[in-house]
């Protein structure tokens, strides 16, 4: 065999695997046949897409996942799960701890980071005792967009329209409260309804939990050093040491995180600005107007299931300086559609489990219905 033979076989070869990875993770296709569509209708060089990446929010992500798979391996999680399903004695009380849990620390560590906490111990959880998990990431998934909504650090489109708006955080708290208790009472009876207060089955905890507490000290000291770097806009260096740091002296931290959702979040950022700036979008919407504030709520609700609720709060402020409306819009427009919200697509990732779209859209999407009601009625 020639050597052009055997660059043109390990080509194919590596097209293969790059096709079956692609082939299991609809997500990741669907991103890349939008971006080859956008690029078709609507050409922009190459070289200028990496500019559309918030390059902040990938590296804290990436940070985050190191972190989180450090105290994983350190056996803390398993430790602290041990404690909870002992204490906790029926599977709702168990799933209101867990929403109960995701959304307060959502209000103050932002969804996403309230998603690394919450989801590895409800992994961990399901380890010691039969869980319907799948239906338990999906109501965290719903509990950190939901507690993120009170205050502006609890997500990004709150901190830029809290930026803009020029109001105090009291202010804007006091504004976003009715809907984010609303919603949060609807999601609490939700919960009720689709979790049994049967027992739970806690024969599969029969091993002895022994934690790594070096490893479990150094990424939770780290872990608040990282995220404060990242709140001052440093997260390039805070990851570059965190990383430098793991692959000198536990180099499985850095290897086995999820590499494939930080590739997601690079093309779901270049696929949604494109989207956002085309020029049909915004005559669309310069079109419909939106003087009045139920306008401006149902844009933003409406406009985050195609393009996310981040990039609908930065182009919708463009037409509206009603913040209020737009919060309520975005805010409830991170429900429905799992593109609605990134933290939705976390969650999903961090379960780790297989089919969990449909379940997902069979809570969200009617959540989603009754929230903009209710949040249209509030408005």
């Amino acid at each position: 065999m020639s050597s052009t033979e055997a660059k043109d076989l390990a080509a194919q070869g590596a097209l293969a695997r790059a096709w079956a990875i692609v082939g299991k993770e609809p997500v990741l296709a669907i991103l890349i046949v939008a971006l080859v569509g956008l690029q078709v209708l609507h050409p922009r060089p190459w070289g200028t897409l990496p500019a559309l990446i918030d390059w902040q929010t990938v590296l804290t992500l990436a940070g985050l996942l190191m972190l989180t798979k450090a105290v994983e391996l350190s056996g803390f999680l398993m430790w602290m799960a041990h404690r909870v399903v002992h204490r906790i004695h029926s599977e709702r009380a168990l799933a209101f701890l867990l929403v109960g849990l995701a959304a307060g620390l959502s209000t103050l560590l932002t969804n996403d980071v309230a998603l690394f906490a919450v989801v590895p111990l409800a992994l961990s959880l399901h380890k010691l005792a039969p869980l319907p998990i799948k239906r338990l990431v999906i109501f965290i998934a719903l509990a950190v967009n939901a507690g993120s909504i009170l205050t502006p650090l609890g997500n990004p489109q709150n901190l830029f329209l809290w930026q803009t708006s020029g109001v105090s955080f009291g202010a804007f708290v006091w504004a976003l409260a009715p809907l984010c208790a609303v919603l949060m009472a609807m999601l609490y009876v939700l919960t009720a309804f689709m979790f049994r207060a049967e027992p739970l089955d806690l024969s599969g905890d029969v091993e002895e939990h022994r934690v790594d507490r070096t490893l479990c000290i150094v990424a939770a000291l780290a872990f608040v050093v990282f995220v404060a770097f990242a709140d001052a806009h440093h997260a390039g260096p805070a990851l570059a040491a965190v990383a430098a740091g793991f692959l000198l002296w536990r180099r499985q931290v850095v290897l086995k995180i999820d590499w494939l959702l930080l590739l997601i979040f690079v093309l779901m950022f270049i696929v949604l600005r494109s989207a956002a700036v085309l020029p049909w979008v915004h005559d669309s919407i310069a079109r419909i107007g939106l003087h009045t504030p139920l306008r401006a709520y149902g844009a933003g609700a409406v406009l985050s299931q195609g393009i996310s609720n981040v990039p609908a709060a930065i182009m919708l402020a463009e037409f509206s300086k009603d913040w209020r409306a737009l919060a309520f819009g975005v805010s409830v427009g991170g429900f429905g559609i799992a593109i609605g919200s990134l933290a939705n697509l976390i969650a999903v990732r961090l379960s780790g489990e297989k089919g969990m779209w449909t379940p997902f859209h069979i809570v969200s999407i009617p959540f989603w219905i009754v929230a903009t009601l209710i949040g249209a009625w509030l408005v």
